[in-house]
């Protein structure tokens, strides 16, 4: 396993269960116990996680995991989930996207494209694409939370001007029966006003988003079209979503 695999796993560990063990993971990847803790001090000085005795944990209390975090997990997911749900877009469509660590792979999948109109209310996705002779970019202003996204009546009141062919959403909880739901109930109404406006609604989430609900629904399935997800779901949870009656991909 490459460095930056194990440093990936690693971050893993710390958004699925808040702490990590130095011999449980030395077990788990293979290496000594001296690696891991060199690993962990390095993720610690890039402010990605806290070093506690014996392992490290999350560096932010709560139960979202920070966006720096985020950007390292499951990068090879996410970045095999962007290419697929860019495919979905076709020539001169005009395309909604929400943040998140997917989206922003998403949204540099379609970077090189020409023809296509980009509304997003995420700083990062802007700033990705900004630039690009092809994409005409609307960003819709709002208050700004730490994921980099602008929510709110504001960010809601100016989509209200646009039609979507498409929007493509993050999630932090994907279930049959809860729907699409995240951490913040601001973030919740803003998603859902991108599903609103679209015609075709995907959501994009990698496989451990599957099977957990969060604090605030954005919107039950019936409000989604397509769910764009990596292999690492379990069958069973793919084909409650298909019975849901939306268009599963997994890549």
């Amino acid at each position: 396993m490459r460095k930056s695999e194990r440093l990936s796993a690693i971050l893993d560990q710390v958004g699925e269960h808040g702490s990590v063990d130095v011999a449980a993971l030395a077990r788990a990847l293979g290496v000594s116990g001296a690696t891991i803790r060199r690993d962990l001090q390095l993720l610690s000085r890039d402010q990605l996680l806290v070093r506690t005795h014996g392992g490290a944990m999350s560096n932010e209390s709560g139960d979202e995991v920070p966006t720096r975090v985020k950007a390292a997990l499951r990068q090879a997911e996410k970045r095999a989930i962007g290419r697929a749900a860019a495919s979905f877009v076709e020539e001169g469509a005009v395309v909604g996207m929400t943040g998140g660590t997917t989206a922003l792979e998403l949204s540099r999948a379609l970077a090189r494209r020409r023809g296509i109109t980009v509304v997003t209310n995420a700083i990062n996705i802007a700033s990705e694409l900004v630039g690009h002779a092809g994409v005409r970019l609307v960003l819709i202003g709002g208050i700004a939370r730490s994921s980099y996204e602008l929510v709110g009546p504001a960010a809601e009141a100016m989509l209200a001007n646009y039609h979507l062919d498409i929007a493509f959403i993050g999630v932090d909880g994907l279930t049959p029966e809860e729907g699409c739901t995240t951490y913040d109930e601001m973030e919740a109404q803003t998603d859902l006003a991108f599903l609103r406006r679209a015609y075709r609604s995907v959501v994009i989430a990698d496989s451990s988003k599957l099977g957990r609900v969060t604090f605030a629904r954005i919107s039950m399935l019936s409000g989604v079209t397509d769910v764009v997800t990596d292999r690492g779901a379990q069958p069973g949870q793919l084909e409650a979503l298909q019975r849901a009656g939306v268009q599963v991909t997994a890549v």
